[in-house]
């Protein structure tokens, strides 16, 4: 079956989630005497703001398009019910490793145990989401309803976009940085990212681990 919706800005932060998560699984492995030194790098902050729009843009503006298209197939409203139940559970752990940042009950060890369960909890999420959800979205959405939810999906990037456009971009094909430039960015706008905001983000060490891999190389 041949896909109609354009999904290329939705796997895009898919891929970008993924790297993201492998980059703060090595970063909590390799940390030092406090691993919550991790949720005070801006890498950490980057991943929350960019998780946090794309689920909230879902949970807002697809999953209502969807539930609505879904009427009387039980089914397949059961798969759109468990990917819900998963966003929450997601947004429960992620309320937990913030407390678990101040709360000085919480050791080193309970922290690694809520990230190595967001790293996990999460990767298995966008799966399932790409193997149960995604073909419902092409298979009962019209052109206007998936419109509706890329405006969306844009408008909780757009107050960000110049440190989440990067990073959603960083290391996708030609091809997926010129689709997800046209539909998230005016064109008028194309120019301050490639002149601005891409060299901006080049030099970003968001994770604080260029010294350590420049130290590690020698």
């Amino acid at each position: 079956m041949t896909d109609t919706l354009d999904m290329t800005v939705t796997y895009a932060m898919h891929n970008a989630l993924r790297r993201e998560l492998r980059l703060l699984d090595g970063v909590a492995a390799r940390a030092g005497p406090d691993p919550r030194d991790v949720l005070r790098t801006a890498g950490w902050e980057l991943f929350r703001a960019a998780l946090y729009a794309h689920h909230s843009a879902e949970d807002d503006a697809l999953w209502p398009s969807l539930r609505q298209a879904l009427r009387g197939h039980p089914f397949s409203l059961v798969r759109l019910e468990a990917i819900e139940a998963e966003h929450a559970a997601l947004a429960r752990l992620l309320e937990a490793i913030d407390k678990a940042q101040t709360d000085p009950d919480a050791g080193p060890d309970l922290f690694g145990e809520l990230t190595g369960s967001l790293v996990t909890g999460l990767r298995g999420h966008l799966r399932h989401e790409e193997e149960a959800v995604f073909p419902l979205v092409q298979a009962v959405l019209d052109q206007e309803q998936w419109e509706r939810f890329g405006r969306v999906h844009a408008q909780r990037i757009g107050a960000d976009a110049a440190r989440i456009l990067p990073w959603l971009l960083d290391g996708a094909p030609e091809r997926t940085v010129t689709a997800v430039l046209e539909q998230l960015l005016p064109a008028s706008a194309h120019r301050t990212y490639a002149d601005r905001w891409q060299p901006a983000y080049a030099e970003f060490d968001r994770w604080g681990t260029r010294v350590e891999l420049t130290v590690t190389r020698f």
